[in-house]
């Protein structure tokens, strides 16, 4: 490497990190007027007043000073990938019609693709009028005014179950949920997010709690990754997902799929180390490199300097807080 490029290479370094400790400071209407038609805010800032995974109190996008050049490098390249908004279209192609017990509803087949990917990115799931329903009264509690134009396809006291309803309603809520995309602060809260992850999730954490890991992995494995284009711009999000899929391949006795995991999962929590999953994940990983033969020293060195900042109180471990996810 010649002089001048190892200059410019130090130069976007030291630019790197200046970017990262003064964001910050930078205040959300000085990103807007600097970038009007860009989508590269990396926080909601809409005030919400729910304490989820969605938002880390705690969390800082400032690095951890022990990060070396390299993991800084990285850092922030993935930083900027994250902050890239993905857009997603919205069919409701088939309908089914489900009897159970003294009820009878219908269920909408919603396919969430990825403009320009492949099938592979796609993701399929099912939800019934009451779903879109209670989603609707949701938003207008939180987003009255971005709401108000917002149509929604009222019930009907006879016919719900013919084809011409059906097929309206098909169509209606394509629409509902392309409008509701459309609108920033509405795709990305947590009662959209839920809307389109949490029964998916509810069921998979209610597998993991009953031991069934395979199957807990398979819808898993499914969800995660409609929740990570949807939680584009905070990466710490499906943490806890991710964490719930490398117990599932611990349990089952794939280390090293557990360990793949695990590292996507460490590497959203660089700079986040006050995080509640960052000390049992820590922990898992070094037992899993150990297993695995792998270098578990530098991750050694991170929990022992965790515990030499915080007074010693008893952690939970990784499983312990996959299966308190999602209970009801």
């Amino acid at each position: 490497m010649d002089q001048d490029s190892h200059c410019t290479g130090e130069r976007e370094l030291l630019e790197a990190v200046s970017r990262i400790s003064t964001s910050s400071t930078t205040s959300p209407s000085d990103e807007e007027e600097n970038h009007p038609e860009a989508e590269i805010s990396c926080q909601v800032r809409k005030e919400n007043p729910e304490k989820d995974d969605t938002q880390d109190s705690s969390a800082t996008l400032s690095p951890n000073s022990s990060m070396t050049t390299k993991e800084l490098q990285e850092y922030w390249r993935n930083e900027k990938l994250q902050c890239k908004h993905i857009k997603l279209l919205f069919e409701i192609p088939s309908t089914r019609i489900v009897e159970h017990n003294l009820s009878k509803y219908v269920m909408y087949k919603i396919i969430i693709l990825q403009t320009g990917s492949f099938d592979s990115n796609k993701s399929v799931i099912e939800r019934r009028y009451s779903d879109f329903e209670k989603l609707h009264r949701n938003l207008l509690e939180e987003f009255s005014e971005e709401m108000e134009d917002v149509t929604f396809p009222k019930k009907t006291l006879t016919g719900n179950f013919t084809e011409e309803i059906i097929n309206e309603r098909k169509l209606a809520f394509k629409d509902y949920l392309r409008l509701l995309y459309s609108m920033k602060y509405i795709r990305r809260s947590k009662k959209f997010i839920d809307f389109l992850t949490r029964p998916e999730l509810q069921e998979a954490y209610g597998c993991l709690r009953g031991g069934q890991y395979t199957k807990a992995l398979e819808i898993l494995s499914e969800v995660i990754g409609l929740q990570e284009r949807l939680t584009r711009g905070n990466p710490v999000a499906i943490v806890p997902t991710l964490c719930a899929i490398v117990v599932c391949h611990k349990d089952l006795e794939n280390p090293a799929s557990a360990f793949e995991y695990g590292e996507k999962a460490l590497s959203r929590l660089r700079v986040h180390t006050s995080h509640r999953y960052y000390i049992p994940l820590l922990d898992t990983m070094i037992t899993l490199a150990y297993e695995l033969g792998k270098d578990f020293l530098s991750l050694q060195e991170k929990l022992e300097e965790w515990k030499t900042k915080k007074d010693p109180v008893r952690v939970l471990t990784l499983k312990e807080l996959a299966v308190r996810e999602y209970v009801r």
